[in-house]
């Protein structure tokens, strides 16, 4: 397979063969995505917000440096410090192959604005202020470790809630989750 395979500390206890199929298979879900939506909403329910925003201004820093952009133009703009344009520089130097391919990809096609990240992923909003949203947090997980007689209890909940004139967000999550069982 054509792919490198990335050792870290978190799958130290794992077979590189077994790594090297985990990444595949990634790498096979985001290119059999379409829509630059949906890969949105992939990796929003991935990464986290500072994930997303790291290696976005990864590739960004790439492209600036492929068009010649002097470090202290791509400190000001982006905000990095010069060890990550360095590394970045180092990894374009090096193999940077894919690096080279997404940003002709993706050269003059800024659409989408950070703020329509957020407001397009929920999931986002409940990672970055869990606190605020634990109580729908913990009820999904009571509902997706429900047994049987449980589940028909949340159920009919539900379908009291059903009569409401004002149907609620939260009504509208344990709708769709209680569709599935």
């Amino acid at each position: 397979m054509g792919y490198r395979i990335f050792m870290t500390e978190s799958t130290k206890n794992l077979k590189k063969d077994e790594v090297g199929k985990m990444f595949y298979k990634l790498c096979l879900a985001i290119s059999k995505i379409k829509k630059p939506d949906e890969v949105s909403d992939f990796l929003s329910d991935l990464l986290t917000a500072n994930e997303v925003a790291m290696i976005s201004k990864r590739l960004k820093v790439a492209e600036m440096i492929l068009d010649s952009s002097p470090y202290d133009e791509i400190v000001e703009k982006l905000k990095v410090g010069n060890g990550t344009i360095a590394r970045v520089h180092e990894w374009l130097n090096i193999s940077g192959e894919g690096y080279r391919k997404a940003v002709e990809i993706t050269k003059g096609k800024d659409v989408v604005r950070e703020d329509d990240y957020y407001k397009r992923s929920f999931t986002n909003i409940k990672k970055k202020y869990p606190m605020y949203y634990w109580p729908e947090i913990v009820l999904e997980n009571i509902i997706k470790n429900s047994n049987k007689r449980q589940k028909d209890e949340i159920r009919k909940v539900v379908e009291q809630m059903d009569k409401m004139k004002e149907k609620t967000d939260l009504y509208k999550k344990l709708k769709r989750i209680t569709k599935y069982f």
